[in-house]
């Protein structure tokens, strides 16, 4: 079969156990027999470190996809770094993020199998040879790259899939063969220098920072990759048997790559590098061949996240791949010069490499032209991808351009995380749905069904109780059960617009102080997330949400109607936690940024409404939904586009809107931050003076949207309603339905759904 490589830097595993037994049908079976033993299953699954290799959504996009492509029987395999230290936990000290390493193998990980016969060298650095005989890379440093293979189950169908992930190694002459003879120990301990490259995961969400050794670990998982492909190509049956060499003509029949973000772009040149230069396979017959085989997702439209990398580094870390990468771009803007003759702006738009005081590398553009499909993540950042950010190279090849609506593993994330209410589904529709999440939409006849009514209520009721119990135990804070669970749980980033959420919460608080008598809705806002250890105002608003929390939790004339709760070290295990138990969930990005956003997926299928803007796969959710069954407010793309134009006066809705600006001179005077009267002010001028996500401009809407949340919350029955509606109009964002779209429009296979004999039983 075809097999499909699933290239990333990050893949947010979080813990493994549960997951095994869910996919084995062995749950049961296990509790009972660990019950037996005197113990508590959930005390073991509580012991277990999240495998925290990524840090948000395209991480567990990742892990989503590995568990769909071995349920939907995909020969697959996902390639990455196994960092030795994970995405940092989250401590608040004093109400402030203080990061702490995340030393999650400490204990050893039972999942994990290394396999060092299949050790592979990676180069460095070295010089560029010209011969008769072709080019050669030499005088490079070697580093090992050490492959450790992590089984991946498919659910009831006897497949296990393979991610393999590698260790930095010195080889054992490192730094002793150079003229540094007499320093043995210093070279022994320089060894740490090679092996820092798999050291820790960059945590930076959304924005790149242009450290060579983050440069490295790209290269590193690529060059190990690559070379697993081609051993893996030439030993099967398929590599057409010819003494000499493999003849690669069948290459792109049989392997497929998908570089997860523009992280693994190294694979186009060094693809190349191997064809050209090692297998000596002609040029252009080369670059047919690294077209046919990448294909490339784009996740951000940010321009702070697109990698460009400076040439000078290049130059000197891989200065191979920057001839190559110079030629392709050479070859690319001929074809562009010939098609557009004299539109010398458009060559500049459209190269490979930016010109100015520093030239760089644009690996987005570098993607785009060494894949034969590039797709967006929803289809509005699909839209966008096509419209603005590669509008030149869609008018070029708009036959490359796709989009494919990201989802979310429905084992994971309702069966695992909430198995109550997957049994009052199955009760009502049997257990089609866990492989076809479709399936859900005959929940629609049960809408009115008194009992299922009831029985989703209790369901969620219960998921709360218990993780008011689990908040009171780890983290001292005692919440109101019946309350409203609002809750807003992502990376703290400014486009994310928890500052939206602040100003609601603060608006609410301020309308409680100035009538106390009257009747409130009560509310739990839980906000979680992790900032990027050097993003300030991420680091700030995180201050700002537990500075609120402080004054409004310890008010009298508030008592248990309102609490505002950060959920501190936000991590896969938590997120298992905590989305069932959510009655709201919080998807309020500016539009056009957010680019598609899975935990709005996951809180749908588990039972909470979605207050949103028009942004990601939120219009698709109120597409299936139905608009009136989701919290839609504020502005659409278009409006933000006319708001651009206008130009955005944040002044203006401060001295319009009189509860707006009592928020702001609250936190701008102090309120919320006695002992440091000052403390916010980058904050509030942030929002006043310059802010590119424009806060103010949906905060009316905003605030006016929750108080129609808080009029239906007030009636059960029909908030249920509204549940069920959205529980059954979820099964698209199954990412066994995305990876069904990949396989069968980019990679060009045929998903199978048959179960494959166990191991147990002889084979036909």
């Amino acid at each position: 079969p075809q097999r499909i490589y699933y290239l990333s830097l990050e893949f947010y595993m979080g813990r493994t156990l549960q997951n095994t037994m869910v996919n084995l049908g062995l749950q049961n079976a296990c509790d009972e027999a660990i019950y037996q033993l005197g113990l508590d299953v959930e005390e073991l699954e509580e012991i277990e470190e999240d495998a925290g290799l990524g840090n948000g959504g395209l991480g567990r996009l990742a892990a989503c996809f590995l568990d769909s492509m071995a349920t939907l029987g995909l020969a697959a395999y996902g390639y990455g770094i196994r960092y030795e230290f994970g995405i940092f936990n989250q401590k608040i000290v004093d109400g402030w993020q203080v990061e702490e390493a995340d030393d999650w193998l400490r204990y050893g990980n039972p999942w994990e199998k290394a396999r060092p016969e299949y050790m592979l060298p990676v180069h460095f650095y070295g010089r560029v040879d010209h011969t008769p005989e072709g080019v050669k890379w030499i005088d490079t440093q070697v580093v090992l790259a050490m492959p450790y293979d992590t089984p991946v189950p498919g659910y009831k169908n006897n497949t296990v899939n393979t991610m393999r992930l590698w260790s930095a190694k010195a080889p054992n002459d490192f730094n002793l063969q150079e003229f540094n003879v007499g320093d043995y120990i210093e070279a022994v301990l320089d060894r740490n220098l090679a092996e820092n490259i798999s050291r820790v995961l960059y945590p930076n969400d959304n924005f790149f920072e242009g450290k060579e050794l983050r440069l490295k670990q790209e290269y590193f998982v690529v060059a190990a990759t690559l070379q697993d492909i081609i051993r893996r190509f030439k030993s099967s049956k398929f590599g057409c048997r010819d003494p000499v060499r493999t003849c690669f003509e069948t290459f792109p029949d049989k392997v497929a790559i998908q570089l997860n973000d523009t992280h693994p772009a190294l694979s186009i040149p060094e693809l190349m590098r191997i064809l050209v230069d090692v297998e000596k396979v002609d040029w252009d017959k080369a670059w047919e061949i690294t077209k046919r085989t990448c294909a490339y997702t784009n996740h951000t439209v940010l321009p702070e996240a697109l990698e460009r990398w400076p040439v000078s580094m290049f130059e000197k870390l891989l200065p191979r791949h920057l001839e190559i990468i110079y030629a392709l771009n050479q070859m690319h803007l001929d074809r562009v010069a010939a098609l557009y003759p004299g539109d010398i702006d458009r060559l500049r738009r459209m190269s490979v490499i930016e010109e100015g005081d520093c030239k760089r590398i644009n690996m987005a553009h570098l993607c785009v032209i060494g894949s034969h499909a590039v797709n967006g993540v929803a289809r509005i950042h699909s839209d966008i991808v096509k419209n603005s950010v590669f509008k030149d190279f869609y008018e070029l090849e708009p036959e490359k351009f796709q989009n494919k609506t990201n989802g979310i593993t429905p084992r994971r994330w309702l069966l695992l995380c909430n198995p109550g209410l997957a049994d009052v589904i199955a009760e009502k529709i049997g257990e089609g749905f866990i492989t076809d999440l479709s399936q859900l939409k005959k929940l629609l006849d049960f809408i009115n069904n008194e009992t299922f009514i009831r029985d989703v209520a209790k369901v969620k009721q219960e998921n709360k109780m218990k993780f008011a119990a689990y908040l009171e135990e780890q983290y001292k804070v005692k919440i109101n059960p019946s309350s409203m669970f609002d809750v807003q749980v992502k990376r703290i980033h400014e486009y994310k617009r928890q500052l939206l959420n602040c100003l609601h919460a603060i608006t609410l608080y301020n309308r409680i102080r100035s009538d106390p008598s009257k009747s409130f809705v009560p509310r739990t806002i839980m906000i979680g997330g992790k900032a990027a250890p050097g993003y300030h105002m991420a680091k700030m608003i995180i201050k700002l949400i537990t500075s609120i929390g402080e004054v409004i939790n310890n008010d009298p004339y508030v008592g248990d109607r309102l609490k505002v709760i950060f959920l501190e070290n936000y991590r896969v295990s938590l997120a298992e936690k905590v989305i069932p138990a959510a009655d709201l969930s919080q998807q309020i990005s500016t539009a056009g940024t957010e680019a598609s956003g899975t935990g709005n997926m996951k809180f749908m299928v588990n039972g909470a409404l979605t207050i949103g803007t028009m942004d990601g796969a939120n219009v698709e959710m109120a597409e299936e939904a139905g608009e009136e069954n989701l919290f839609i407010f504020g502005m659409r793309v278009e409006d933000v586009e006319a708001l651009d134009r206008q130009g955005y006066n944040a002044q203006e809705y401060y001295e319009r809107l009189p509860e707006l600006r009592q928020a702001i001179d609250q936190i701008s005077s102090g309120f919320f931050s006695p002992r440091d009267p000052g403390c916010f002010r980058d904050v509030v001028n942030m929002l006043m003076y310059h802010d590119r996500f424009k806060v103010f401009a949906d905060y009316e809407a905003y605030i006016t949207c929750q108080g129609q949340v808080d009029q239906l919350f007030m009636d059960p029955r029909e908030w249920t309603k509204k549940v069920i509606r959205n529980i059954a109009c979820s099964g698209k964002f199954s990412s066994d339905r995305t990876i069904m779209e990949y396989a069968r429009e980019i990679w060009g296979v045929e998903p199978s759904a048959t179960t494959i004999p166990p191991p147990n039983l002889p084979r036909d």
